[in-house]
């Protein structure tokens, strides 16, 4: 008998879940996301776990979009869920009768991207996932880092681009804050620059692109950069640029062995990547990072369903040791 463990990846539209035993994960099962209330979802959480417990399970994963207190499973916030102020290990453990252990999802992404072929082959890995934001996860030592609080790191949130020669803004505003990694990398900064670029040459891909549709998106963006476009491709280069300033300041505070990119404009690939790579390796100190590979994820949008599995496994394995 070989001990399982579930785990569940929760988005803002879709819930996958699956199983892991012997370094294998099983075909995920996908069910849309209950958005109308808390309770709605939590019974959701409870019936996904449910459809796959047998005899041989040992625990469950959980990853949301969340900033989480680790050691109590407590969800402090949300991003496109409605779960906040909830002890969500506590209920889900005395409802399903499993241990059950919550993490953010892109914790999750970060431990599942350093396994492979059924073991873990990395054990020092930094991930950031650009998508809407940008999400990041930190392994050292073979086991995720969380800070203090569990709510470790937000790597989005440091800043890489903010005019300080009138000392800090009074007002830094919302979140993300202007000249944060969030603010200047992700998706949303790549619709921003798909946009300008757009309106500012009318005859690009981009720019037919918007005067059929009447908008532009950063998917836009990677379509033509395939395509050959100029201006696409000009805007993934900046792009890039900028999280490679944010690459460069995780390599000089972790050393890692690897940087990985993933989320949903990492699939503009080695037009993303390059540029990346090239400013990181400019903007770090000499001597630092010299072991380190930056490269793109290659779990994709099952690495949140395998990395809860993966959490629950290392977790319940460590209480057993106790």
């Amino acid at each position: 008998m070989s001990d399982a463990f579930i785990g569940l990846d929760v988005g803002g539209t879709k819930i996958a879940s699956a199983t892991l035993c012997d370094g294998s994960l099983s075909e995920s099962t996908l069910a849309h996301t209950r958005l109308d209330d808390q309770a709605a979802l939590i019974e959701q959480l409870v019936t996904a776990i449910e459809a796959l417990d047998g005899p041989d399970v040992r625990a469950a994963g959980i990853g949301v979009p969340s900033v989480v207190d680790f050691a109590s499973g407590r969800i402090r916030s949300s991003a496109n869920i409605p779960l906040a102020d909830v002890p969500l290990r506590e209920l889900l453990s005395g409802r399903v009768g499993l241990p059950v252990y919550v993490d953010n999802d892109a914790s999750c992404a970060a431990l599942a991207e350093a396994f492979e072929d059924g073991r873990f082959t990395c054990d020092h890995l930094v991930m950031l996932t650009i998508g809407t934001g940008v999400g990041s996860g930190t392994v050292l030592g073979g086991r995720l880092y969380r800070g203090v609080t569990g709510a470790a790191p937000e790597i989005g949130h440091t800043t890489i681009g903010l005019d300080l020669s009138e000392g800090a803004p009074a007002d830094p505003g919302d979140f993300p804050q202007p000249g944060s990694l969030e603010a200047l990398a992700s998706g949303r900064a790549l619709d921003r620059l798909a946009l300008a670029a757009a309106r500012a040459e009318p005859d690009s891909f981009l720019g037919r692109r918007l005067a059929a549709d009447g908008e532009v998106t950063g998917h836009d963006c990677v379509d033509g950069a395939k395509g050959g476009d100029e201006a696409a491709r000009r805007c993934l280069r900046v792009l890039g640029e900028r999280l490679g300033i944010g690459i460069a300041n995780a390599i000089s505070l972790y050393d890692p062995l690897e940087v990985v990119i993933g989320g949903g404009v990492a699939t503009a690939g080695e037009r993303l990547l390059e540029p990346a790579t090239r400013t990181a390796f400019r903007h770090v100190l000499p001597g630092i990072g010299t072991q380190t590979k930056i490269r793109l994820a290659r779990h994709g949008p099952r690495a949140g369903v395998l990395g809860a599995a993966l959490i629950a496994a290392q977790e319940w394995e460590d209480e057993q040791d106790d």
